[in-house]
């Protein structure tokens, strides 16, 4: 492929930078765009910007900002959000001003720049689509909506089936699923994937939202208690604390590796074939969160027994995971390492890093905001 000028924006970050690696290391021109937010890079420091790409500091809430650094770019990534569930409820407009504004400033930009983008990729989230997609042995395929308050609060976890009531079996989700989103978070990625996808078609720019699963791997914040549960059980384990576990700790979700989520990015710009389309990124194989946190522990060498608290988040839902067909059929996706393989690397990199665990104290807000029942 020929050489791209390519703009990452939220490229200091976790998918950003290693994002911007690949891209670099395939002959790109990179330009990362970044407010090095504090939640996330500690005081105000970055630490994976690769050498050779150019580095541009701003707010996506910026749109004079956001209008310089479009200028001039065949391919954008925009991978720039604030992230996480639990906080997005309490941080409402900070949430929707930097998701859902930031992704409104930059199709502006582009049109008041007359800049022609070749193509955009956007990060969505399996978080749209609240729970998972199940069967019931009754009545066939069904999406449930959120689990009742009623029965979280008698700890009953599973899902039922709304039409016969009976237990339901979780099965892989796939793009055609209602989204039912519960959270803030959730509704502004929601918003920045059929902005993105909306405008595309409108002005004639491919774009492809690509839903990603839970990542982990490393270069993933370890002092931002809102990021993905890996790293926040890793933070709480090289602290000598156990892992805090909601419900019963047997919630499945679908952990796939940084490495995996940099190739469908690489996959989304090279091909055409998702173009216009909303494609799930995981690894397709369900995993409890008890057995995340026992791996880890494994991987560490500690015998810290988690913390299943019993207790439940607003916005957390039972069970989801991902079915990949359509990324394999339409990039050719297929992804390479396994959860095993991927938290050997992620402890190995842990090994040089500090980790300031902030889990109580977000706790103490969730609490506080009657969040957590």
């Amino acid at each position: 492929m020929k050489a791209k000028r390519i703009l990452i924006t939220g490229g200091a970050g976790f998918v950003g930078s290693h994002t911007a690696d690949a891209l670099l290391g395939a002959g790109h021109e990179v330009r990362i765009f970044d407010n090095l937010t504090p939640q996330v890079h500690k005081d105000g420091r970055f630490s994976y910007i690769p050498k050779g790409a150019e580095f541009v500091i701003g707010d996506m809430r910026d749109k004079s900002q956001v209008d310089r650094a479009v200028k001039n770019i065949d391919v954008i990534f925009h991978l720039a959000a604030a992230v996480g569930v639990g906080q997005s409820m309490y941080q409402i407009s900070e949430y929707t001003a930097t998701n859902n504004l930031g992704t409104a400033n930059l199709f502006q930009a582009i049109l008041d720049t007359r800049s022609q983008p070749e193509k955009i990729v956007v990060a969505s989230s399996m978080s749209i689509y609240g729970e998972g997609k199940y069967l019931c042995s009754e009545c066939g395929e069904v999406a449930p909506s959120a689990r009742p308050l009623s029965q979280m609060k008698a700890k009953q976890w599973e899902t039922v089936c709304p039409t016969c009531g009976q237990a339901l079996f979780p099965v892989p989700t796939r793009e055609d699923k209602p989204l039912q989103c519960t959270s803030i978070y959730a509704l502004s990625k929601k918003d920045q994937e059929e902005m993105t996808l909306l405008l595309g078609r409108t002005y004639g720019i491919p774009a492809v939202a690509l839903r990603y699963f839970n990542i982990y791997g490393t270069r993933q914040s370890l002092s931002n208690p809102y990021t993905g549960v890996a790293a926040i059980f890793a933070s709480r384990l090289m602290n000598g604390k156990s892992p805090i576990i909601f419900e019963d700790g047997q919630q499945m979700r679908d952990f796939v590796s940084v490495h995996d989520i940099t190739n469908a990015n690489l996959l989304a710009m090279e091909k055409s074939g998702a173009d216009g389309k909303a494609v799930n990124i995981g690894s397709g194989q369900p995993v409890t969160i008890n057995e995340v946190a026992a791996e880890l522990g494994r991987a560490l060498g500690v015998t810290a027994t988690p913390e299943i608290t019993g207790k439940y988040r607003a916005g957390d839902i039972r069970h989801c995971f991902a079915d990949i067909s359509t990324a394999t059929q339409f990039l050719g996706y297929q992804p390479k390492t396994g959860l095993r393989e991927g938290i050997a690397e992620l402890v190995a990199w842990l090994e040089s890093q500090q980790a300031s665990d902030n889990v109580d104290e977000a706790m103490e807000r969730l609490n506080a905001h009657g969040l957590v029942a």
